[in-house]
């Protein structure tokens, strides 16, 4: 623990309990004022003493771009307010629930201090493993989809929380239409075993018929049938839409190969789908996502924060962003408020 932590726990012993519920750290957490007060002083009394270590388990569902980020974030913000205080297991499960399961049974066996679910599957994982663990989701689009939770108000009371992904989707509606306004039938292309992405399908087909599209669905059950779903997609469509799904994400090369020479644009939840196959998203930075993440994991491990009171969060900012290249092969005009992706040679 840091000197000034230390000058702080005898600052706060010395005061009256009045005093202990003015230095509420509020700004740490999403609970109203009163309550992040009387947390705050709780969480500063009972503060580990110097020298204590902590092990978060990581269970990222597979390795692409926006989950690389959000895990890389999390660790790097986890590391700055502990240093050597804290170790990572990190596991990938290759796409597989299954081995999710696995890899997050094994952290519960090891009683590791906290468990960070990198997608919904991993969450749904650790869940259905441990209810005494914190466990921290990130790259989650809708915690109440995913955890079967009804009357949802924003904390899971579980011993779960942590950050979603999800980019508004009404905005994301209105992006398809600024660019594709003469458009008639837009397709939404997901994978059928994940429960968010057809939270998003129901969602942004509503607002896109608000708009005057007609959708349809385009559900894959996996990487096997997602090329025959897509070709009958490009078929019967003038536009597609994918939303932050996390097996399409890991086969946009599939799809682009498909999409772009049937002259069909995508456009995309999330920005690793859109360098792959799209023209268009309303992205999230999911570096800055996993940061928050760390943050919130922060607050429990070391000041005792309860997770089951804190409120899921979301991404601050989102940004428009086109691929310039891909745009000029299919004839988009992109608006000049739109970010080009920067993309690796």
């Amino acid at each position: 623990m840091k000197m000034k932590k230390v000058i702080a726990l005898a600052a706060v012993a010395a005061m009256t309990v009045s005093m202990a519920a003015c230095g509420s750290k509020a700004e740490e957490n999403t609970e109203s004022a009163a309550a992040s007060s009387a947390a705050a002083s709780s969480a500063e009394a009972e503060a580990p003493a110097e020298g204590a270590s902590y092990t978060v388990g990581i269970c990222q569902l597979v390795q692409h771009p926006a989950l690389d980020a959000a895990t890389e974030g999390f660790k790097d913000a986890l590391t700055e307010e502990l240093g050597d205080q804290v170790s990572f297991d990190e596991q990938n499960a290759a796409g597989d629930s299954a081995t999710c399961a696995t890899i997050v049974n094994q952290f519960v066996s090891s009683k590791v201090d906290l468990i960070l679910a990198n997608a919904t599957a991993p969450l749904q994982a650790a869940a259905a493993a441990t209810d005494s663990i914190p466990i921290l989701g990130t790259s989650v689009t809708d915690y109440a989809t995913a955890l079967e939770i009804d009357d949802w108000t924003g904390a899971t009371g579980k011993n779960i929380s942590g950050t979603s992904d999800l980019a508004p989707l009404e905005e994301q509606a209105k992006m398809l239409n600024e660019l594709f306004p003469e458009a008639k039938k837009v397709g939404v292309l997901y994978c059928s075993a994940e429960a968010n992405s057809k939270y998003q399908c129901d969602v942004i087909t509503e607002e896109l018929t608000a708009l005057g599209y007609e959708c349809k669905a385009y559900p894959f059950a996996d990487s096997n049938d997602i090329a025959s779903v897509t070709t009958s997609a490009t078929n019967e469509i003038d536009v597609l839409y994918i939303p932050t799904d996390n097996a399409a994400a890991s086969n946009t090369e599939i799809i682009n190969n498909i999409c772009e020479p049937a002259g069909i644009p995508v456009i995309a939840g999330e920005e690793g789908i859109c360098k792959g196959c799209g023209v268009a998203t309303l992205s999230i930075s999911y570096y800055d996502l996993g940061v928050a993440t760390g943050k919130m994991a922060a607050e429990i491990l070391v000041s005792g924060a309860d997770v089951s009171t804190m409120d899921v969060q979301f991404a601050p900012n989102v940004t428009k962003e086109y691929m310039a290249d891909r745009c000029e092969k299919l004839g988009v005009t992109v608006p000049e408020d739109y970010t080009a992706i920067e993309v690796e040679e």
